[in-house]
């Protein structure tokens, strides 16, 4: 066929495979022919922004990806840093959005198994967990579905595989009522003494395909994750892959004990694309080509052709490389694990990925055309904020009503500090995700040091579990830990995304501070609209920029992660509703010691509370807070800038004062400012707190919400035992100058938490039990009220 002839397609076929015709033109040019129909869609999902960053990449490249921990960064199935004395912990984030928007369950299991594989691909034994979620307004019965079908497929998925959930974070904000966001993050601990990579190489060398078998379910999923939903996704339920923890299980054991045999070359999941994606990528990474027997992959489906077989992303599957006259040794292995395994293709030194079928050559493409040189997209910037941030930026708190020590008006009512502390409790971002971690089994393995929920961020002991050939002694240092966390406020990178940005690399530095453990590395999952658009764009480039400025700041390299675009939903009217802004940002840090590492709940009555960053007294707005989104139900004014000094030091002391033993208890201020960050204290340690605000009278200018709501300041409330007082005061004078504040003191369960003003009157005066109810029934709350009202309507 010649590129003169009638395209073979119309182009509402080439628009379904998500390729636009000026990218069906230059496939073309590159082939000098027309593709026949397999290519065209391993064409439409190799080049859709999932697989290959076409929107991205050039921002992409401003990320720092090198440091003295570094050992595998961006390019490989997951990034690994050195945490010393032979260990090496593999880690990573994924989104699998789309799917769970439209099959809850599956959806979100799958992005459990996909993640899973991204980490033992590299020889590295999954040992947690942590999800990043994102779901419309609590009240609405379609979100309540989404919600509950996720959390039940993490679940199923991590619960039956033997991996432990150990954290994650939840937001609920209407901005995501189409689109919900399942993020998940998997960490890992190397036992191979060579980490495995994917780039195949060694000509004539055996290529095996192994795991389970390959279905229709799943097809096309790359280009679906593409593209902004619709009334209509729900037909793309084929898209949406079905996964077997069990089978998994079995996949792990096998593929490390491959992996130790040193018979195995390259290895690669087939996750996004399959066996398209696959081949491409080790043959491109290797420099080298492929080719592959369609009629040796082991099927679940009678007459599947080529571009099912190779769009399909059917789980539990890999794809391997095998030193020349070992394949056997691999196959007896995933044999004995009651897994597929075939030699199913070969090595070849014509770059080429090669697909047979039924004894013709049914796909031949350039393996770099598919996996590296695909289409890049600069686009033009706007030379201004967009309208939308200008009007948020220009509000200020005199749109506020006057607030006094009884409290503030609102609607023609006083509500008392009290009620606005209790209103913000029972908010389900800022709430307790009880409901949501009880249904995880997070202590399997027997690493997990902090349960879900006891502090700022999950902490895991470093247990071999097999010999690990690069350990400097194999009698384990089993004080040694790890740290992670995920984290990012969207609100704030909506209202302003670089600075938002920022703050989202901050917090989750902060957040493994606050349990002793120094921050390391990054690893990202950028969730936004569409960049076709300029406001769209707009954000992911900020955010981009504000990311890579934290982390060089921070001195956290990013060692790969995730691009999740076109989160829109298609309202019935067909205009396109993105969600916020959400570049997510998975951290892990290191704990030399966990014997000396702290939760968030108050330990003894009589303890000390301090305030580390900015005091009390110093103005801070409540724009981007919690507080005015839900208490004023206002989305507008600047997020809180960073100061990336202050962090440094205020992160380091809180570190150094774990370690020393003076830090009983630590606490991140984040949503909800230093009212909920108390709050939170106290409920931790079913222990309650008196507060002296120290707010001077000359002071005129600071508002009571203000003191108490506001978010920022790079703020960490500690606890210390009194008898540490004075060289902890000491310590603090030295390191942060006036940069600090004693708060009051720990008082038992009966005090509550109390908060007065200089004057000594009270502002909250509020019980723990009041607090507990709403912080710890909030989501169960709302979703029993549905449930009961869906039961009284089937009735009647």
């Amino acid at each position: 066929m010649t590129t003169t002839s009638p395209a073979p397609f119309s182009p509402q076929q080439i628009a379904t495979e998500g390729l636009k015709p000026e990218e069906y033109a230059e496939i073309v040019r590159r082939l000098g022919r027309h593709p026949n129909k397999a290519e065209l869609g391993m064409f439409g999902v190799m080049w859709s922004e999932h697989c290959c960053y076409k929107n991205s990449r050039p921002l992409l490249k401003q990320f720092p990806t090198e440091g003295p921990r570094i050992l595998v960064g961006p390019g490989e199935n997951a990034g690994v840093v050195d945490l010393g004395d032979g260990l090496q912990l593999a880690f990573k984030i994924e989104s699998h959005n789309h799917p769970s928007a439209v099959e809850p369950f599956q959806g979100a299991a799958t992005g459990v198994g996909g993640i899973l594989r991204d980490i033992f691909t590299m020889g590295a034994r999954p040992i947690a967990i942590l999800n990043s979620l994102r779901f419309g307004s609590l009240e609405d019965a379609k979100t309540q579905r989404l919600f509950s079908g996720v959390v039940a497929g993490i679940a199923h998925y991590g619960n039956c595989v033997g991996v432990p959930t150990v954290g994650g974070e939840v937001y609920f904000d209407s901005a995501y009522s189409g689109n919900p966001l399942v993020n998940v993050m998997a960490l890992g601990l190397m036992e191979t003494s060579e980490i495995v990579k994917s780039g195949a190489s060694g000509l004539g060398n055996p290529v095996l395909y192994v795991g389970s078998t390959t279905g229709r379910d799943g097809m096309g999923g790359a280009s679906f994750a593409s593209a902004e939903l619709s009334d209509q996704s729900i037909d793309d339920r084929p898209a949406v892959q079905v996964g077997d923890p069990f089978l998994e299980k079995s996949l792990i054991e096998a593929c490390l004990e491959a992996f130790k045999t040193g018979a195995v070359v390259a290895a690669q999941d087939m996750g996004a694309a399959g066996i398209t994606c696959s081949t491409s990528e080790m043959a491109a990474k290797g420099g080298v080509g492929i080719e592959l027997d369609l009629d040796k992959i082991p099927v679940r489906e009678t007459g599947m052709v080529p571009y099912e077989y190779l769009l399909s992303e059917s789980q539990e599957r890999m794809l391997f490389v095998a030193h020349k006259g070992r394949e056997q040794e691999l196959i007896d292995i995933f044999h004995r694990w009651g897994l597929q395994a075939v030699v199913a293709g070969t090595v070849i030194a014509e770059p080429l990925v090669r697909i047979l079928f039924q004894g013709e050559v049914a796909a031949e493409i350039p393996a770099e055309a598919l996996a590296e040189n695909t289409p890049l997209y600069h686009r033009d910037l706007l030379t201004e904020p967009p309208e939308y941030a200008h009007q948020a930026w220009e509000w200020t708190t005199d749109s506020l009503p006057a607030c006094t020590t009884a409290g503030i008006e609102l609607q023609g009512h006083l509500q008392s500090w009290n009620d606005i502390l209790l209103i913000l409790l029972d908010t389900p971002t800022i709430a307790s995700k009880s409901w949501v971690y009880r249904q995880y089994d997070h202590q399997v393995q027997n690493n997990t040091v902090i349960l879900p929920g006891g502090a700022d961020a999950a902490v895991i002991r470093l247990r071999p579990l097999e010999k690990i050939p690069n350990l400097k002694s194999q009698i384990p240092n089993l004080k040694l830990g790890v740290a992670a966390t995920v984290d990012c406020n969207p609100r704030y990178v909506y209202l302003d995304p670089y600075e938002g940005a920022k703050a989202v690399v901050a917090e989750a530095a902060r957040n493994l501070s606050c349990v002793g453990a120094e921050p390391l590395a990054v690893t990202d999952n950028l969730n936004f609209g569409s960049p076709e658009k300029p406001i769209g764009y707009w954000q992911l480039a900020e955010a981009c920029r504000g990311l890579a400025e934290g982390c060089r700041e921070l001195a956290t390299p990013v060692t790969g992660g995730n691009v999740s675009l076109y989160n829109e939903t298609l309202n019935s009217q067909g205009i396109p509703q993105p969600i916020y802004p959400t570049p997510v940002v998975g951290m892990v840090g290191l704990i030399p010691d966990i014997t000396k590492i702290c939760g968030q709940g108050w330990q003894a009555s009589g303890d000390v509370i301090y305030l580390l960053g900015l005091p009390l007294a110093s103005k801070i707005s409540l724009g981007a807070s919690e507080y005015l989104a839900t208490i004023h139900s206002t989305v507008a004014g600047k997020p809180p800038r960073v100061d990336f000094d202050l962090e440094r030091r205020v992160q380091k002391v809180c570190r150094e004062a774990i370690r020393n033993g003076w830090v009983r208890s630590a606490h991140d201020c984040a949503e909800g400012g230093v009212a909920i960050a108390l709050a939170e204290c106290c409920i931790a340690g079913n222990l309650g707190a008196e507060i002296d605000l120290e707010i001077a009278s000359t002071q005129v200018l600071l508002r009571l919400d203000e003191v108490l709501f506001a978010e920022g300041g790079a703020r960490i409330l500690v606890s210390v035992a009194s008898e540490q007082q004075g060289i902890w005061e000491s310590y603090l004078q030295e390191h942060l100058g006036q940069e600090w504040q004693k708060l009051g003191i720990v008082g038992n369960f009966e005090t509550g938490l109390r908060v007065f003003t200089t004057n000594n009157q009270a502002l909250i005066k509020v019980r723990i039990e009041d607090m507990n109810d709403r912080y710890s029934h909030a989501i169960a709350r709302r979703l029993a009220i549905h449930t009961t009202t869906t039961v009284k309507e089937v009735r009647s």
